[in-house]
């Protein structure tokens, strides 16, 4: 962990969509570097701001973040060229967890298929086996679906709220669909006939979410009812990364999720009571979802 900001060089800008691009990054640390699924970087432009960003992967050489355009550093982000410096702080963070030869359910809501990419390379490495749920607006807004299914022993399942790709709705309808169809009983009354007598699969180890935070409400509202376990990244406004400033604290407990997050287990999220409903902006003021 470096908490003091390393200057590295930009190597490489991928565009994703218009409006989202992955920034790859050579840390030059070998091992030494260690990130982990779920952890996150702050990084920091001088004169702008720096923010927490999610590691979309990592290896003894390189890492990436993907970056959606949508405020002030972002878009300045974006501005930047292969061969700009920007300042890295980190790795920090919890991470996700696995077993060898699980069955897995990634269930990503827009730019929170990078880091489940990351998570997904390091489980089938593991001999696991993956359902991955790609969820967004719309087709433009989807991402990473090409190195999903380059993966081995992974399923894609897309799901577009306007219905332009896959499922038409909510990515939690295809979840679901895989938790009626792995042999694990429901006590949801939500799902139809065609669903309940869909072909068995492997029992679900694990469900795994990051995205918007009503999306995980839901993933963790089906798993719970299902009895199925469920790791969830809920994100803060986070200013330290460290444990320090206590910005990212959540109530009723303090829990800060740059140190005890922002990857949680189902259980600690549900005893969280403003998950679902609220977080805090930059001065404290509470923002309802």
């Amino acid at each position: 962990m470096h908490d003091i900001p390393r200057a590295i060089p930009i190597k490489k800008i991928i565009v994703e969509t218009p409006h989202v691009k992955t920034f790859v990054f050579e840390h030059g640390l070998g091992a030494k570097f260690g990130a982990l699924p779920g952890q996150f970087v702050n990084l920091w432009i001088p004169r702008v701001d720096e923010k927490p960003m999610s590691i979309a992967y990592s290896d003894d050489r390189e890492f990436w973040v993907t970056i959606f355009a949508v405020g002030n550093f972002s878009r300045k982000m974006h501005q930047l060229k292969a061969g700009d410096l920007v300042g890295v702080r980190g790795p920090y963070g919890s991470h996700f967890r696995f077993k060898r030869g699980q069955h897995l359910v990634m269930m990503a809501g827009g730019y929170g298929a990078a880091p489940l990419y990351f998570l997904t390379r390091e489980a089938v490495k593991q001999s696991c086996t993956v359902d991955f749920v790609i969820g967004a607006r719309s087709r433009e807004h989807l991402l990473y679906l090409n190195r999903v299914r380059r993966l081995k022993n992974v399923k894609l399942h897309v799901a577009t709220n306007d219905g332009s790709v896959g499922v038409k709705g909510h990515n939690t309808l295809v979840l679901e669909k895989l938790i009626a169809a792995s042999g694990t009983r429901a006590k949801s009354k939500s799902q139809n006939s065609k669903v309940a007598d869909a072909p068995k699969t492997r029992r679900i180890d694990c469900v795994y979410g990051c995205g918007p935070e009503l999306m995980l409400k839901t993933i963790s509202d089906i798993c719970y009812m299902n009895g199925i376990e469920a790791q969830l990244s809920i994100e803060r406004y986070m200013k330290c990364g460290f444990g320090v400033c206590g910005q990212c604290s959540v109530d009723p407990r303090g829990e800060r999720m740059c140190m005890e997050g922002p990857v949680v287990e189902n259980s600690r999220a549900r005893g969280i009571t403003e998950f679902g409903l609220y977080h805090r902006d930059m001065v404290g003021r509470m923002q309802q979802f």
